[in-house]
C-alpha cells in the first residue's frame, strides 16, 4: 500500500470518530429529548436531506415534527454525497426506460425538476452557497458510447434537452458525451444545517444520538383517534400519530424493502491542485465500469478536485482499501500533482425497478411512510420525495399538486423488475450459503494471533467471531449480522464490519452504523 492510500485509510477513520478530517461531516447538537409522554403528530427517523426537507415542509404548514437521528445531522448518505443537484444523472433515465414505459420516464424527469426547484429556492432563501455547473455523462469505450446514446434518447423522453458532444474539459480521450447546462453543486452539510435551523425556528425539534429499535402500531388508521404508534428508541419510548422513515434503508422489515434494494458503497477523494493547474469545471459522471465522477469544491485553501467511483455492493469487496488506492492512482495518472486532502465513502440503495419507493409502508395502517432507493441521486430525489410524503401526511388536496407523482406510485411490477429482484435475492441467498459453508465445512478454529493495526478477520465455527485491531485496541465481536444472519466482512478502508446480504454496517467494536439491522454486535 502506498503512502497516499494510508492517508485515505486514516482520514476515513478520523472523520467517523468526529475529528476534524472530513469537511462535510460536522454538525452541531440538537435539542434535548422531549417528554416521552407527549404525543407527536409526526416523528421523522433520519436527519439527512430527506428527513429534514420533509420536516421543514411540514413545519411551514403548521405541523411541528420531531426528527430523531442515530448519530448527527447529515451523518449518513447525505453528508458523504458528492452533492450534485442535477437533472442529468448518468444512465438513470435509460435504466428506468428498460424497466418501465415512457410515462414513468417522463414522470421521473418531472420529479427531478420538482426536487431541484424546491432545493434551489431553499438555498437561495437560506443563503446557502451553490455553484452552477454544466452536467456531463460520458463514455471512454465503444460499449459506453452506446449507453450514452441510449441515455440521450431517454433524456429526450423525459424532456431534457441534452447536447451531444465528444469535446470535454477532461484530460483523456472521450468516445461520447452528453451535456446539460446550468445544473448545481453544493456542500450537503451546509444545506442540512440550514434546514435544521429553519425547522427549529418554526417549532420543530431535532434530537441526535437516538436510535430507533422498533415500532408498535396504534389501533387507529393513520394515527387516528384510536391511538398513536409507539417508537422504541435507545432513549425511551416516543409516541407519534404518523412516522416517516428517512434513514436510507427502512429500519423496519414491514414491506421487505431490504429484499428490493441493492446496497452500494462508493468512494470519493478530494484533492488540492498545484497552482495554475487546470481543473474541469463541469460535473462529470462516466457510464463505463469502473465509474468515475468528477466535480470541484470551493475551499479556503483554493478550489478542490473531487473524484469518486469504484462502487461495489456492500460487504462484497475483497479489499475496499484497494478500491480506494486504485481511485487515487487513477487520479494521479490523469491529474499530475494532485495532493490528497480528504476522503470518504457513501452508501446508497438502488431499487430493483430503478424508481425510488416513496409512500405508505405496507401493513402499517397508514401510520408509517418511507422514502428509499434513490440510486445515488439523493439530492433531487430527497426534496421531491419530501413533497410526496408531505402530500400524504397533510392531505388537504396537496397530492393533486403533484401530477407527476401518480405514474410513479401506480407503476406495475414489470417482468424486468421481477428478473432484477430474482437476481438480487438469488445473489444474497448464494452468498449466505457460501459464507456459512466456508465457516462450518470444515470447522475452523479461531486464530489466536492479534491482527495488525487496521486489519480484521472472521474466524469460523458454529458462531463466527470477528477480530480486528483499530487505534491500538483489539476487538472481538459476534460476526453474524443481527438482521438475517449474514456473516460479516471486514472493511479495511472504513474499518467496519459490513454485511454482504443487505448492507448493515457496524463499527470495529460492534456499534451499529446503518442498514436494516436494529442492534449492535455482541462482544465476544
Amino acid at each position: 500500500m502506498d503512502q497516499r492510500a494510508t492517508e485515505v485509510h486514516t482520514s476515513l477513520w478520523w472523520g467517523r470518530r468526529g475529528r476534524p478530517a472530513e469537511p462535510w461531516t460536522a454538525a452541531g447538537p440538537g435539542p434535548a429529548l422531549p417528554d416521552p409522554s407527549a404525543e407527536h403528530e409526526v416523528v421523522i427517523v433520519g436527519a439527512g436531506l430527506t428527513g429534514l426537507s420533509t420536516a421543514v415542509m411540514l413545519a411551514r404548514r403548521g405541523v411541528r415534527p420531531l426528527v430523531l437521528e442515530a448519530r448527527h445531522v447529515a451523518a449518513g448518505t447525505t453528508g458523504h454525497s458528492t452533492a450534485k443537484l442535477s437533472l442529468l444523472q448518468g444512465a438513470v433515465y435509460s435504466g428506468i426506460a428498460g424497466h418501465h414505459g415512457s410515462a414513468v420516464v417522463r414522470a421521473y424527469g418531472e420529479m427531478q425538476r420538482a426536487g431541484q426547484a424546491w432545493l434551489l429556492d431553499f438555498c437561495q432563501a437560506a443563503g446557502v452557497p451553490v455553484q452552477h455547473r454544466d452536467a456531463w455523462t460520458y463514455a471512454v469505450t465503444e460499449q459506453g458510447a452506446s449507453t450514452v446514446a441510449k441515455e440521450a434518447r431517454a433524456c429526450a423522453t423525459a424532456g431534457l434537452e441534452v447536447e451531444h458532444t465528444a469535446s470535454t474539459e477532461l484530460p483523456f480521450d472521450v468516445r461520447a458525451a452528453i451535456r446539460l447546462p446550468d445544473q448545481v453543486q453544493f456542500d450537503p452539510v451546509d444545506v442540512c444545517v440550514a434546514l435544521r435551523d429553519e425547522l427549529v425556528s418554526l417549532g420543530g425539534s431535532v434530537v441526535e444520538g437516538v436510535t430507533v429499535t422498533g415500532v408498535e402500531l396504534g389501533t387507529g388508521r393513520g394515527g387516528g383517534a384510536d391511538g398513536a404508534a409507539t417508537l422504541r428508541t435507545s432513549a425511551g419510548e416516543v409516541r407519534a400519530r404518523r412516522i416517516v422513515l428517512a434513514s436510507g434503508i427502512p429500519v423496519l422489515d414491514r414491506g421487505l424493502y431490504f429484499a428490493k434494494l441493492k446496497p452500494q458503497r462508493s468512494y470519493a477523494l478530494a484533492y488540492r491542485m498545484p497552482a495554475g493547474a487546470s481543473i474541469p469545471q463541469g460535473m462529470y459522471l462516466s457510464v463505463d465500469s469502473p465509474s468515475r465522477s468528477l466535480r470541484t469544491a470551493p475551499h479556503e485553501d483554493g478550489e478542490l478536485l473531487v473524484v469518486g467511483g469504484n462502487g461495489h455492493v456492500v460487504g462484497r469487496s475483497s479489499s475496499p482499501n484497494a478500491a480506494v488506492a486504485d481511485l487515487d492512482a487513477w487520479t494521479g495518472e490523469h491529474f499530475p500533482g494532485a495532493t490528497l486532502a480528504w476522503s470518504w465513502a457513501a452508501q446508497d440503495y438502488q431499487a430493483a425497478g430503478q424508481v425510488p419507493f416513496v409512500g405508505g409502508m405496507p401493513r402499517s395502517n397508514d401510520q408509517i411512510l418511507l422514502a428509499t432507493g434513490f440510486n445515488k441521486w439523493g439530492m433531487t430525489n430527497a426534496a421531491a420525495a419530501a413533497q410526496m410524503l408531505v402530500a400524504d401526511l397533510v392531505g388537504d388536496g396537496a397530492a393533486s399538486e403533484l401530477a407527476w407523482a401518480k405514474p410513479l406510485r401506480t407503476r406495475i411490477t414489470t417482468p424486468r423488475d421481477l428478473v432484477s429482484g430474482l437476481e438480487l435475492n438469488g445473489t444474497v441467498g448464494w452468498r449466505m450459503v457460501r459464507d456459512w459453508a466456508g465457516h462450518l465445512l470444515p470447522h475452523r478454529d479461531g486464530d489466536a494471533r492479534r491482527p495488525a493495526e487496521g486489519e480484521g478477520r472472521v474466524d469460523g465455527g458454529r458462531r463466527p467471531v470477528g477480530t480486528c485491531t483499530v487505534a491500538g485496541q483489539t476487538h472481538r465481536v459476534d460476526a453474524v449480522c443481527p438482521h438475517l444472519g449474514g456473516i460479516l466482512a471486514w472493511n479495511d478502508s472504513d474499518l467496519t464490519w459490513d454485511c454482504p446480504l443487505h448492507g448493515s454496517r457496524f463499527t470495529a467494536d460492534g456499534h451499529r452504523l446503518e442498514g436494516p439491522a436494529l442492534s449492535d454486535l455482541e462482544p465476544r
